[in-house]
């Protein structure tokens, strides 16, 4: 059984102390392939030697939304696209747009997220927009799929991929309508789906995971964060997304095997690999 984790930080602090360790046991449990995405400009070097250095990872190079007030439009966003043309990325990511304007707490499903918090303040959402519709530019000038960040933002995230048009990516973390699900994968994009599945509580999630096709789902952890079930607030990691596919296969009534072989294809295919 071959795994690909198409979202996964193994670059981030949270793993410096055992890094090797972790993405060994990652192969160990099947997980073959990884995509690392982009958070801000100071950790792209760091990602791009990781990826550089261990067999299975794929860059992906972009300014997180949570994260717009420690970016510089101009700066980064020129940086950016000079790690283009220096580097052979698989997508630009992770990009998007949040407005969850919870400060802490615990997300839809009480389970606690560390990143949480935003993001309606003055002027916060016009910079938002500006960063993502500037990254939108650069994937369509490179022909790059791009890593949806979306949170309480789908018809402004929606409404920017219609005028800006790129090769489609993945919708991460993806927690949306039938309806909105439809509508993403009209624009050529795949569904990610991590350990909030596998929460007992997340009923509607799961009813997601059975109506959407099975050829528009990509596995993921996003690790650090977002931990399965079994290790509620620990520290996530790659090594635990076959919990995920056993989850997504128990819910849809196949076998953990069809579940591995079509989403790999599926993430495969999205990051053109």
């Amino acid at each position: 059984m071959r795994l690909f984790d198409s979202h996964c930080h193994l670059d981030i602090a949270e793993f410096d102390a055992d890094r090797s360790e972790v993405l060994a046991r990652a192969r160990t449990s099947g997980v073959t392939s990884m995509v690392i995405p982009g958070i801000d400009a100071a950790r792209w070097d760091g990602l791009l030697a990781l990826c550089d250095t261990k067999e299975g990872l794929n860059p992906a190079l972009g300014l997180h939304p949570m994260f717009y007030k420690q970016h510089t439009q101009q700066t980064d966003i020129k940086r950016l696209e000079e790690q283009l043309s220096e580097n052979k990325l698989v997508a630009i990511g992770e990009i998007g747009l949040d407005f969850y304007d919870v400060q802490g707490g615990t997300n839809a499903e009480g389970v606690g997220m560390r990143r949480s918090g935003l993001n309606r303040e003055r002027g916060g959402e016009q910079l938002q927009y500006a960063l993502f519709e500037s990254q939108l530019e650069i994937a369509r000038t490179a022909g790059l799929p791009v890593i949806l960040h979306v949170r309480k933002a789908h018809e402004e995230v929606l409404k920017r991929l219609k005028k800006i048009s790129v090769v489609g990516g993945t919708a991460h973390a993806f927690n949306g309508s039938v309806e909105l699900a439809k509508r993403y994968i009209d624009l050529g994009f795949k569904l990610g789906f991590g350990g909030m599945v596998t929460y007992e509580k997340s009923t509607k999630l799961r009813e997601l995971v059975k109506k959407v096709p099975l050829e528009s789902i990509v596995l993921e952890t996003d690790a650090p964060d977002m931990a399965p079930t079994l290790h509620h607030g620990a520290r996530n990691s790659p090594e635990y997304l076959p919990e995920i596919a056993q989850m997504i296969a128990e819910i849809r009534e196949i076998s953990i095997d069809e579940v591995a072989k079509i989403t790999t294809q599926n993430a495969k295919d999205v990051f053109n690999l």
